[in-house]
């Protein structure tokens, strides 16, 4: 992945989301050919030279201080998420060889994490890695998502099962509520991981085999794996609003992490869980496949 394109397309996206009116400026009445801030407008705030805010926002950080990111981040208007986001395509070098040694090691589930998920009884769980590929999941997640022992590897990635997958639009009530979260997610990992061949090549399939997946992707969101609300349409046990947690697994890997759903008590989608757990012991259903 080219970096120097990718910071000026993400700082050029997060200054045209912005109006003068957003950040205090007086807009007088001009006519403005682009949407957002002027760059002139945007290094006032950040209290850099215009040439120097025009230079970095054409890819060439080389030499930036965290100093000037910070600033320039704040006049963004940037979240947490973000703003590491752009750390990441500016100075790529922090943590280079890290990063370099990370994609060169299979992402491995021990059998500890493998027993947790086993003993997670009623709560659909399943562990994902940097790419969005399903590494371990409980027979919770099974009947809730479908399948995933029968499916190929390279199959098990959440990526190619919303976009790709022929049942996931009809799982989601929101679909393209999750779509987005999906491209945000991978967009983050593509600037942690720029050299990283296997995820390069999940945008590359991806952008080919959906429309809707190039045009999230060139917004250029990003987001990490949080928490929150999905109302489920399950064909055995019908619709359901689940919870969701995203937590990181400890032991050395900060891009395992633990994905569980659950209903709140009492709910009628609590009763559909229950449901569930007993039909889907021995049949799965094929929803996102």
């Amino acid at each position: 992945m080219d970096l120097s394109a990718e910071l000026s397309e993400f700082l050029r996206s997060r200054r045209a989301r912005l109006k003068p009116e957003d950040v205090g400026l007086p807009e007088f009445g001009r006519h403005r050919r682009v949407p957002g801030l002027r760059r002139e407008e945007l290094a006032q705030l950040a209290g850099v030279s215009v040439a120097y805010y025009t230079r970095l926002e054409q890819g060439n950080g080389r030499n930036v201080s965290m100093e000037v990111l910070d600033s320039i981040a704040r006049a963004l208007r940037l979240s947490d998420t973000e703003r590491a986001h752009l750390t990441h395509l500016a100075k790529p070098t922090a943590k280079k060889k890290q990063h370099r040694a990370a994609i060169a090691r299979p992402q491995q589930v021990r059998p500890g994490l493998r027993h947790l998920l086993d003993a997670m009884e009623g709560v659909p769980a399943f562990l994902v890695g940097r790419r969005l590929d399903i590494l371990a999941w409980n027979r919770m997640a099974r009947a809730l998502m479908g399948d995933f022992e029968a499916m190929e590897p390279a199959e098990r990635n959440v990526a190619r099962m919303v976009f790709l997958g022929p049942n996931s639009r009809d799982l989601y009530r929101d679909w393209e509520c999750k779509a987005t979260e999906v491209v945000s997610v991978l967009r983050l990992y593509a600037g942690c991981y720029p050299e990283d061949p296997a995820l390069l090549a999940l945008v590359g399939e991806l952008s080919v085999r959906s429309e809707e997946f190039r045009s999230l992707w060139a917004a250029h969101t990003v987001a990490d794996k949080g928490h929150g609300t999905k109302v489920l349409r399950h064909p055995l046990v019908g619709e359901m609003t689940l919870t969701y947690e995203s937590m990181q697994v400890a032991g050395g890997d900060p891009d395992l992490m633990l994905i569980t759903y659950q209903a709140e008590p009492g709910s009628a989608s609590a009763d559909a869980l229950r449901l569930l757990a007993q039909w889907g012991v021995d049949e799965p259903a094929d929803t996102l496949r």
